[in-house]
């Protein structure tokens, strides 16, 4: 196998799975709509993968359905994970004598496990057989779930969440490999469509789920909730999911792997200790300092080694480097927000958790309400004025809540949610297109794996750096109410979002291309 497949077989088969997308969608356009390629280039994509457009349909056969069912349950289980635990976080901490406030690595051991296993889940899946790693991950998600259920003390809660992390790394991109692998090309789409719902209502019901049960139940249940649907899962896997794999996989660029560990580990890390205090501001920095240097060399790696998981070559796409240098500068005002907002509402404002969860609920239906106008929205007026608009707005919005009334109309915080989803999720929408948009055909599953690592990464330091900003202005404002601290915490969040706008503005040379051909 050549060096040059080598380097596809080392990203996240993640975001292989977007390129199949991305082909079965564009195959199906018109003419018209199509992106703008040259015949050239079209003839040798299509010779190269041997690829026949498809006559498509609406439903998957009888025989996969289970199959899909699979798939959906993993991605279900993943996205209720991620918000089903933040309306309970300071229900938890009373329960194991523990700060509200150090609840944040509940949320960064999830997430940053997820980030770090993405870019070995496809490859370990082709290896090893996809059906043995999607029961390991089912596994591994399901005892983790018990393991912090039965929590007694906050240490162990942590590491019942790393193992989630682990499992729930692998849920979600060897779900959707196996239907890639598994299904006729013709019904993939209708597939992906499926499996999209549970996606959407996942964190649509997990924080009023979440409230719900804490208030009702004990917060135990929130973890309990994913035992059912694991065993589930581990029976049916057993008995409808092959063991497919392929054969002569080319060798997986582990030091890379390491490098990237180190770094992603570090600075989350770093961050977290700024927050808890207790260790010397140089020790902490020398463990910044160490994440730095990691991502250092691993840029030195990846410029020697071809075999490397994410290959330099990408960033010489210039809107992929502003992509990803928006991200990571607007994830780490916005990501965190249904960490802290939760929080706010309940230790600030005094919510039950029920009510809690209840009024996030507006921010997510604006969140996939506005997915719908997204598109049109960039072809009517271009990334650039999109993307650096929105941007101020989505920082504005995070300063907003900095002037909430402790006893707020309950309308009006529905409809200043609601806002706040419509204008983060087009943020989100129009990054990640910008990203991906422009990359050829061999970059692009390389670079979707990179963005998944960097959103990953870039919500668990949103997180500790959440952290910090609250532990920073409890101590500077003595006296202050809580309410204090957290207004304090959303302005500087909201800045650093609005100073993201400067790294849009680079799309200032694309304007007129951007407006004959908007959206690729």
């Amino acid at each position: 196998m050549s060096k040059v497949n080598c380097v596809s077989y080392a990203s996240n088969f993640n975001s292989q799975i977007f390129q199949e997308v991305s082909d079965l969608m564009s195959s199906n356009s018109s003419e018209n709509n199509a992106p703008h390629q040259s015949s050239a280039s079209k003839s040798s994509s299509y010779q190269s993968s041997s690829y026949q457009s498809p006559n498509y349909q609406s439903k998957v056969a009888p025989e996969y359905r289970v199959i899909l069912w699979l798939a959906a349950l993993g991605f279900f289980m993943q996205a209720l994970d991620a918000t089903i635990v933040n309306t309970a976080l300071p229900s938890i901490a009373y329960s194991l004598h523990v700060d509200p406030l150090q609840m944040h690595n509940v949320v960064i051991a999830y997430v940053l496990m997820v980030a770090v296993f993405i870019p070995v889940s496809g490859w370990l899946a082709d290896r090893f057989g996809i059906r043995n790693v999607y029961l390991a991950a089912i596994t591994i998600f399901t005892v983790a779930s018990l393991g912090c259920a039965i929590s007694q003390s906050y240490t162990q809660l942590i590491i019942g969440r790393v193992f989630q992390g682990i499992g729930g790394a692998f849920l979600l991109p060897v779900g959707r490999l196996a239907l890639l692998r598994i299904l006729p090309r013709n019904q993939f789409l209708a597939a992906m469509s499926f499996i999209s719902i549970p996606g959407l209502v996942g964190p649509l019901i997990g924080p009023t789920l979440g409230g719900f049960m804490v208030e009702y139940a004990t917060w135990h249940w929130i973890f309990l909730i994913n035992l059912p649907i694991g065993i589930l899962g581990f029976i049916l896997t057993c008995t409808h999911m092959p063991n497919v794999k392929l054969d002569n996989l080319p060798r997986f660029d582990y030091l890379g792997f390491v490098y990237l560990i180190v770094m992603m580990v570090a600075l989350t890390f770093g961050l977290e200790r700024l927050s808890q205090g207790g260790w010397s501001i140089v020790t902490v920095l020398a463990i910044l300092a160490l994440g730095v240097f990691a991502g250092l060399i691993y840029t030195w790696h990846a410029r020697r080694d071809l075999r490397a998981i994410f290959r330099p070559d990408l960033f010489t796409d210039i809107r992929f480097r502003i992509g990803i240098l928006g991200n990571i500068f607007t994830r780490l005002g916005s990501a965190s927000m249904p960490f802290i907002l939760p929080l706010m509402l309940q230790l600030a404002m005094g919510f039950s958790p029920l009510h809690a969860g209840l009024m996030l609920v507006p921010l997510v239906f604006g969140s996939i309400l506005i997915k719908n106008f997204a598109t049109k929205m960039i072809q009517r007026f271009g990334y650039y004025r999109v993307l650096v608009v929105n941007t101020i707005l989505v920082g504005l919005g995070i300063m907003s809540f900095a002037w909430l009334d402790a006893h707020p109309n309950i309308y009006t915080q529905c409809l200043h949610l609601f806002a706040f989803g419509c204008v983060n999720s087009m943020q989100f929408t129009a990054m990640n297109t910008l990203t991906l948009k422009d990359l050829s055909k061999a970059q692009s599953a390389n670079g979707n794996s990179l963005l998944s690592m960097v959103i990953n990464v870039c919500m668990s330091m949103g997180v500790a750096l959440v952290s910090v900003l609250l532990h920073l202005f409890e101590k500077i404002g003595v006296g202050q109410s809580n309410m204090w601290s957290f207004q304090q915490t959303f302005i500087i969040l909201g800045a650093i979002t609005i100073l993201a706008s400067l790294v849009f503005r680079q799309l200032r040379q694309f304007r007129l291309q951007d407006h004959n051909n908007p959206v690729s």
